[in-house]
């Protein structure tokens, strides 16, 4: 009798930041200190006015730096995740050998998606211990190849998103952003296509509701990590990464069934 197996995924696209290490390490509260502190010192912003702004260009544009940008400031790209990344607390981040394991022992292809730059996606594997449990990576630098030429900006060439919001009556759009970021749709195809991945058969882990959604919208299937109830446009959700196997066993399918086959194809011998 002939035995036929046919595996869901063939590709796992793993976020990086608050996936693959908990919330509690701390470094998402030390981020948006130092983007907080990034506009005021570096981009001349009122001071008062950063935790409103922040809240708008985060709803907005996906995150605070594809905002800033599209409102009007012009910044260095890499200056800019230098000074946001650079003073986080990467001592927090330990390896995590039960990861490792899980990562390792998945017959099934992995990738990191992520939006931060690429020093900052390689530090925190290596804190993990986890760099060589990947095939590849799509970062930053990966979906905004440009070479970024910084010029002077002007407070009139800024757009006013506050009063934007305030006005109840604004027919104004938004202006769009050049930077390339999920939970952007066009960039998660993007990634896809640049990885030459089928969403289809790619399931996509993920600790942000919004990025769960747009993946869901091109087709991916999701994971929702960090949470222990699926939120809309979730498969599964996972309260912590180090319940993989728990919660998707089917992940490991193509070994037992490998086993299974040599077992059942070796002839008995007398």
């Amino acid at each position: 009798m002939e035995y036929v197996h046919t595996q869901k995924y063939d590709c796992l696209l793993f976020d990086l930041d608050d996936t693959l290490y908990p919330l509690s390490a701390g470094l998402a509260v030390g981020v948006l200190k130092n983007i907080k502190d990034y506009m005021a010192e570096k981009l001349g912003i009122d001071e008062e006015k950063i935790p409103e702004l922040c809240n708008l260009l985060y709803k907005n544009y996906g995150t605070t730096m594809a905002g800033i940008r599209a409102i009007g400031y012009d910044f260095d790209y890499d200056e800019y995740h230098s000074f946001v990344h650079g003073r986080l607390p990467y001592e927090n981040l330990k390896p995590d050998p039960v990861l490792r394991s899980l990562l390792l022992s998945l017959p099934i292809r992995k990738f990191i998606f992520t939006n931060a730059d690429k020093i900052h996606a390689a530090k925190v594997l290596s804190k993990l211990g986890l760099e060589d449990c990947f095939e590849g990576m799509i970062c930053f630098e990966t979906l905004n190849p440009r070479v970024n030429k910084v010029s002077r900006v002007c407070d009139d060439e800024i757009f006013d998103i506050i009063g934007h919001f305030s006005r109840t009556n604004s027919t104004s759009e938004l202006p769009k952003t050049p930077i390339v970021c999920k939970p952007s749709e066009d960039a998660i195809e993007k990634a896809l296509n640049i990885l030459n991945i089928n969403p289809q058969t790619t399931l996509f882990f993920e600790d942000s509701v919004r990025n769960i959604q747009s993946g869901k919208r091109v087709g991916l299937d999701t994971v929702l990590v960090g949470k222990s109830h699926r939120c809309k446009g979730a498969d599964y959700a996972l309260e912590s990464i180090h319940n993989l196997k728990e919660a998707i066993p089917e992940l490991w399918e193509k070994v037992s069934v490998a086993a299974y086959k040599v077992v059942v194809e070796t002839p008995v011998t007398a």
